[in-house]
């Protein structure tokens, strides 16, 4: 190819892009690759997890505070990013769950919910898209609905017939799938950190997660990887970008709790699954523009 490669990864809160993907994007966005993030919502309903920022007044400003720290993490990832516009979901929480919010993005029609997605697929022309699996990567109704949105857009953006006053028709060449904390990954960083201090943030989540035997609740997304992108340079930049989502993230929490040369020699890779391909390619992958260049 010529022409400039393009990738587009479709999240669904401010933040899910710094922490799903991040390294592997800002690797490509200093290689040259046009990189833009999509964000379905706002954000916001989102938690104030940094307990430095949980006060009143972040809280009444919650949604523009989150737009000011997109921004932040773009410029730091060097990517663009587009907002669709949808309004967040929440998590539900309580046994049973509540209802979700009247016209809230987790009970949009995914086919009608397509359409700005298609419109900037039309016009950004991506080769590649990244997006959650049916799961949502975790059963966060934003997440799901994300997943569903982006196959339907997908599927819709190089059908003339499909939304015929957003743009001319384009077929994007591959999707994956975010393929997030695996059991291999989650458990190898254990032990590494065990040896190294005594001590691992992973102990009860891998105890959990063996409570959880028949993995139906709790599958192991490293079954399904077929890509795994080299990008362990750019996890300092994935971790500054996260960082950037100050009310979201604990700067002392769980996603900083391994140091990073220790991720690097352990796991250097960011993984995903390819789900639909309209080009020749062979698993396993090493480059999400396998069979584009």
């Amino acid at each position: 190819m010529t022409e400039q490669l393009r990738l587009m990864a479709v999240h669904a809160h401010p933040d899910d892009e710094s922490s799903k993907g991040a390294a592997a994007m800002a690797k490509y966005s200093a290689e040259g690759v046009d990189v833009l993030v999509v964000t379905c919502t706002g954000g916001e309903r989102g938690s104030v997890l940094n307990p430095k920022l949980d006060r009143p007044e972040i809280w009444q400003n919650i949604a523009e505070i989150r737009r000011a720290e997109m921004d932040r993490a773009r410029e730091i990832l060097g990517v663009r990013q587009a907002w669709l516009g949808f309004v967040d979901s929440g998590l539900p929480e309580g046994d049973p769950l509540p209802p979700l919010p009247d016209g809230c993005f987790g009970l949009m029609d995914p086919d009608v919910a397509a359409e700005p997605l298609v419109e900037l697929i039309r016009s950004f022309r991506p080769h590649v898209i990244t997006t959650y699996d049916e799961r949502g990567g975790y059963p966060h109704p934003d997440h799901v609905m994300t997943h569903k949105v982006t196959m339907a857009a997908f599927e819709a953006a190089n059908d003339p017939a499909r939304f015929p006053d957003k743009g001319e028709p384009w077929q994007p060449l591959k999707l994956y799938y975010n393929m997030g904390w695996s059991r291999k990954r989650m458990t190898l960083l254990h032990e590494a950190m065990l040896e190294l201090t005594g001590e691992s943030p992973f102990t009860e989540w891998l105890k959990e997660w063996s409570q959880r035997s028949d993995g139906e609740d709790w599958p192991d997304p490293d079954t399904r990887v077929t890509t795994k992108v080299p990008c362990g340079e750019f996890f300092e930049t994935r971790d500054d970008a996260l960082r950037a989502h100050a009310t979201q993230v604990d700067p002392e929490g769980f996603w900083f709790a391994v140091p990073l040369n220790i991720q690097q020699k352990i796991w250097p890779t960011e993984d995903y699954e390819l789900v639909k391909s309209f080009v020749e390619t062979t698993a396993p992958e090493d480059d999400l523009f396998t069979g584009v260049r």
